[in-house]
């Protein structure tokens, strides 16, 4: 081992470092000696691996870590041909390359963080399988038949036609349950990968679970973020988009993009047939009931699940409107009238200014902390670098951005996080000064690793500002602390005995887990089974351990058999689509598909 880290130390230049360690890397992995390859690891080290070798979203941490996978994957993998894809760069003693390389059944991409000791992080991207490329680029179809052809049909007929077969003469590989952004990026890689799959959408439209949301909300993320696979927003699009500006794109997006989607259709119940391996998914047509029988069931019902509502004594006698923010009209039928909004993150900020603006008299109840970040200061020192214009500029592509937001495995996030939170801190000091003035409640996560961590440790507790901390500061949206004890006919009283004078009440009280919905439509057995979705297990505030390395049952095979969750925001939705679609076109075409390091399931409160 010594002479393993000299020999990488003395190497060179940051490319001949590169070069000499994937050399070895592959001359190991091909001598099937995983001690000698898990031994060009640090100490303390990762890899975090997205379907390449592991058919699995895994993250092993250290040596043994390494040589654990490696015992349960080379030898289906039989990885090759591991090369730079460009020239080596060196920073603060951490030499970086992006890597390429096939396996047995395809073709990955990957980054490489190289210390003095050895690899620090490693990440290894199934990117297409060979023999069932996508049909882009030099392979895309040619769209018609020259010459003269009897009895010819017009690519209308023959979409009309499919359209009408689906679901009835021709069963669908993959339902996917879920029409949003999540449904619709999976549902387009499905189709470019020509696996068999509909999407199915209760709402009139594709978009219409935007346009139905409080019609004040935008986008709080750049649109750098935020494409969707294939067709970026054109370079005219609002940085911040309008909810049914998004919801006119989706519906765009979806027809393009020849998505199959059946809107107007709601799944009734989903039953796994064990015996036959497929579901039975039944499902309300527009009044039409119909059975579909896939091999598997993707929920894309967003990165949450059904809206938490909560049950307060009282709830029954209170005689003005009440309802979650899920379900919100807008702010235009409370002009005047005293408005208490329950909860004080991203929703109950977007709402509580909204109501202001229309002349409501507004309280935002805040049951516990919350962090806030400026829009502008997250673009300028949190995204920018990847997502942005100056990014686009020094040619780092969405894939780019993507990978290299990837390549940080979650364990090690936070350092990464940290510097860029401080920074926001003493940037916007006085506005947070402003803010605690007021009486609100801030805080910066249990580790000062700010926004994105707590939103991957349970997605909740933050507010990205675009406008409604201002009102907080200034008094103009009232502030109240404390739980809900229960609510009167015209008010909501808190435990320490405030009373708050109410006509409407909105419930910005959140989500619960993805398995919900598995529990209404296929069983609570089977949402035990499978167990809660999201959070990486950090054991911080609403993330209860184990530590887990990667978002639960997230983007990959869980304990039910066919039954998969897809969501997130939209950079999810777009990354992460890829490798759950490919996990299926692979079990479409009869790859073999070991899985690597399951998902164990912890039943979490």
């Amino acid at each position: 081992m010594t002479q393993t880290v000299d020999r990488i130390a003395q190497a060179g230049t940051p490319q001949a470092r590169v070069e000499d360690w994937l050399a070895r890397f592959e001359a190991a992995l091909a001598a099937r000696d995983i001690e000698a390859a898990a031994a060009l690891f640090a100490v303390d080290s990762y890899w975090r691996d997205l379907v390449s070798f592991t058919w699995n979203l895994k993250t092993v941490e250290g040596r043994d870590g390494v040589a654990g996978l490696l015992g349960g994957c080379l030898e289906t993998t039989d990885p090759s041909g591991f090369r730079t894809a460009e020239p080596a760069t060196e920073a603060d003693g951490v030499t970086e390359a992006w890597i390429e390389f096939e396996t047995a059944v395809g073709r990955a991409k990957g980054h490489l963080r190289l210390k003095e000791e050895g690899a620090w992080t490693l990440l290894t991207s199934l990117r297409e399988l060979k023999g069932f490329e996508e049909p882009q680029r030099e392979r895309r179809p040619k769209g018609v038949e020259h010459g003269v052809v009897r009895g010819r049909r017009s690519w209308a007929e023959k979409r009309a036609e499919e359209q009408e077969k689906l679901g009835y003469d021709q069963q669908p590989y993959v339902v996917v349950i879920g029409g949003g952004q999540g449904g619709i990026a999976l549902g387009a890689r499905l189709r470019q990968l020509g696996v068999p799959s509909l999407v199915v959408e209760r709402n009139d439209r594709p978009g219409d679970s935007w346009r139905k949301r409080y019609k004040n909300l935008c986008l709080h993320d750049p649109v750098w973020y935020d494409h969707l696979p294939y067709l970026p927003f054109p370079e005219n699009w609002p940085v911040f988009a309008p909810k049914d500006k998004i919801g006119d794109w989706l519906e765009m997006y979806t027809r393009l993009m020849e998505v199959p989607y059946w809107t107007r259709s709601t799944v009734t119940s989903a039953a796994w047939d064990d015996e036959a391996k497929q579901w039975h998914v039944t499902v309300d047509r527009d009044g039409e009931q119909v059975v579909l029988t896939p091999r598997h069931v993707v929920f894309a019902t967003g990165m949450s699940g059904k809206p938490n509502l909560p049950s307060f004594p009282g709830m029954d006698e209170f005689q003005g409107d009440q309802h979650h923010s899920s379900q919100h009209p807008g702010p235009d039928a409370y002009a005047g009238k005293k408005a208490v909004v329950v909860g004080s993150n991203n929703s109950a900020h977007d709402i509580c200014a909204a109501l202001w603006e229309h002349g409501a008299d507004v309280t935002m109840v805040q049951r516990s902390s919350t962090h806030i970040v400026k829009s502008d200061s997250l673009m300028d020192l949190g995204l920018g670098d990847l997502y942005s214009e100056r990014a686009v500029a020094a040619g780092v592509t969405t894939e780019k951005a993507d990978l290299i937001f990837a390549s940080i495995p979650y364990r090690i996030m936070p350092e990464f996080q940290i510097p860029v939170y401080q920074a926001i801190h003493e940037r916007d000091a006085d506005f947070y000064a402003r803010l605690e003035a007021a009486g609100f409640k801030h805080d910066w996560g249990d580790d000062g690793s700010g926004l994105f961590m707590k939103y991957l440790r349970r997605g909740s507790g933050y507010y990205i500002d675009v406008g409604a901390s201002e009102l907080v500061a200034n008094g103009s949206i009232k502030l109240a602390h404390g739980q809900v004890d229960h609510l009167t006919a015209n008010s909501v009283v808190l435990e320490d005995g405030t009373e708050l004078e109410a006509h409407v009440v909105v419930y910005a009280t959140g989500y619960g887990s993805m398995n919900g919905w598995v529990a209404d439509l296929v069983g609570q057995e089977t949402a035990d089974k499978v167990g809660k979705c999201w959070g990486l297990g950090s054991d911080t505030t609403k993330d209860p351990g184990p530590w887990e390395g990667e978002q639960r049952n997230m983007w990959k095979p869980t304990q039910q058999e066919g039954l998969w969750f897809h969501g997130g925001n939209l950079h999810q939705s777009r990354h992460y689509s890829l490798y759950l679609a490919l996990q299926l076109k692979a079990r479409f075409e009869g790859i073999e598909t070991p899985v690597y390091g399951l998902q164990e399931v912890h039943h979490l409160s």
